[in-house]
């Protein structure tokens, strides 16, 4: 076997890398499809999603339709990820969407999306760490009646404590996400029955599914929000040197999350509109929003309930937070193999098998950034999560439109014959969709950052966005005049 089949880490030369070299940059594991489910759905949040979410987009969206929408962006999705998977068994490489835009447009595209899936995992993050911080302010205050401790304390106290998990194996993590996922969504799984079993507000009915419902009110904005609900799943493949049979691992695991997802959002929303009611849904859920999955929880399952419930969004926040730094860091680890960031990223613990020196990077860079914005005086919610909120919704998007052109040009290349549905019928509609939403993204993004207008704030978070994957590429082509070697290091990486 050649040095460019080995799926590990290596120098960035076009030197073979010594065995020990090997050993010192490859990450290992043999996590199964059900692990690496757990460890990407735990990112979508489906606790926080349900009950912080679907409230916002059902309100700006189209109400009692919102389900229907919710199942119709999982097939957006499940189209990409017909492109994605071929891609996944195609390309035996890690580093996900910086190793599939690689192949499919070259070296510095490459580059660019890594670094443009580096600022979408970061701010959703740190926003959501933001979050969390208040949160968990307001449950020890408000439950506990506890010290009234700043909200940033909490954050850089759970950033902390997720930068010891990602320095451990991530077979520590996926069994710490594994327990909070079952917990979150067993409480929202049983509050939906509940609902159902005594009938909800006004009965039992499919009336979120009939078609004048669906396009009422605002059906873009609700498409928009829901495609980003689902935010994390795509990260499956950043995982493969840890799967145990990647080959089939992470196509099963990615198809898995998507399912698994759309199912529990499209049952869960359409149950809670039940509960509250068809008739007095649209003008129940604007006087609700921020309380929305409290008040029904308190309403059918009592106030232990509702207590279970306010603590399991805080954990579903915290396994949120981990989720996406286990993704930062092996893309940290893929882009120090490729000598993208230091060399050092690279490495491995000899003992957890962790990309530990991306991991502390990684968690050491969102403490700074938490830290800033609390001697900024920013609010948590308002100002860091709806701002890095909208950061993230944005550039997710845009990264998985840029990964289905990736795969529809890889795939078209002589000698790969994958036949026209995966090469480019499926991958071809996905991009469509994933177009759609970015076009209703550029046209609503002011709404995303809270903004009632384009602003200046909303510019800077424009360019902000266009700036990273511009690095990227200006990075790859400096390499590639500059630093030739190390821009075949970026070749083994990458491409095959």
């Amino acid at each position: 076997m050649s040095h460019l089949d080995e799926l590990g880490g290596r120098a960035a030369t076009s030197v073979t890398p010594s065995p020990g070299d090997a050993r010192e940059h490859r990450l290992q594991g043999s996590l199964g499809v059900t692990a690496i489910i757990f460890m990407v759905v735990a990112a979508a949040a489906p606790l926080t999603a349900v009950g912080g979410v679907f409230p916002l987009q059902a309100m700006l969206g189209n109400g009692v339709g919102t389900p229907a929408l919710t199942l119709g962006s999982s097939v957006v999705l499940l189209l990409f990820t017909v492109g994605l998977t071929t891609m996944a068994r195609t390309v035996h490489r890690p580093g996900a969407f910086f190793t599939y835009v690689g192949h499919g447009l070259g070296r510095p595209a490459g580059l660019g999306a890594a670094w443009l899936a580096i600022l979408t995992y970061t701010t959703a993050q740190v926003g959501i760490a933001a979050m969390l911080g208040a949160q968990l302010q307001a449950f020890v205050v408000d439950s506990l009646n506890g010290p009234d401790v700043a909200w940033w304390v909490y954050s850089l106290a759970t950033l902390a404590v997720t930068g010891m998990l990602g320095y451990r194996h991530l077979d520590l993590s996926a069994k710490v996400l594994g327990v909070m996922l079952v917990l979150e969504i067993g409480i929202v799984v049983l509050l939906a029955v509940v609902a159902l079993a005594e009938g909800g507000h006004d009965g039992v009915s499919l009336d979120s599914f009939h078609w004048d419902n669906v396009t009422t009110g605002s059906p873009g904005l609700g498409l928009m929000f829901a495609i980003a609900s689902f935010l994390g799943f795509e990260s499956t493949a950043i995982f493969r040197d840890e799967a145990k049979d990647p080959d089939r691992t992470v196509p099963r695991a990615t198809y898995g999350a998507v399912i698994v997802i759309a199912v529990f959002y499209t049952f869960t929303q359409w149950a809670l509109i039940l509960a509250v009611g068809v008739g007095r849904f649209p003008s129940w859920i604007p006087e609700h929003v921020g309380d929305f999955i409290m008040v029904l929880a308190g309403e059918y399952l009592g106030g232990t309930g509702a207590q279970v419930v306010n603590l399991l969004l805080i954990t579903s926040l915290y396994a949120c937070v981990l989720s996406f730094h286990n993704v930062l860091n092996r893309y940290g680890h893929s882009m120090g193999i490729a000598h993208a960031l230091p060399r050092s990223f690279a490495k491995v613990h000899p003992r957890h098998g962790s990309p530990y020196v991306a991991a502390l990077a990684q968690i050491s860079l969102a403490l700074a950034m938490v830290a800033v914005f609390a001697a900024s005086g920013l609010d948590p919610i308002m100002q860091v999560f709806t701002w890095f909120g909208g950061v993230a919704m944005f550039s997710i998007v845009l990264l998985m439109a840029l990964a289905s052109i990736a795969v529809i040009v890889y795939l078209a290349r002589p000698g790969v014959d994958e036949g026209p549905w995966r090469s480019w019928v499926a991958p071809g509609l996905g991009l469509a969709g994933l177009l759609f939403v970015a076009y209703l993204q550029i046209e609503n993004f002011p709404l995303l950052l809270g903004e009632p207008h384009v602003t200046g704030r909303v510019l800077f978070f424009y360019v902000l966005i266009a700036a990273f994957p511009a690095f990227g590429v200006g990075q790859g082509l400096w390499l590639r005049v500059r630093r030739p070697d190390d821009y075949r290091g970026v070749l083994e990486t990458i491409e095959e």
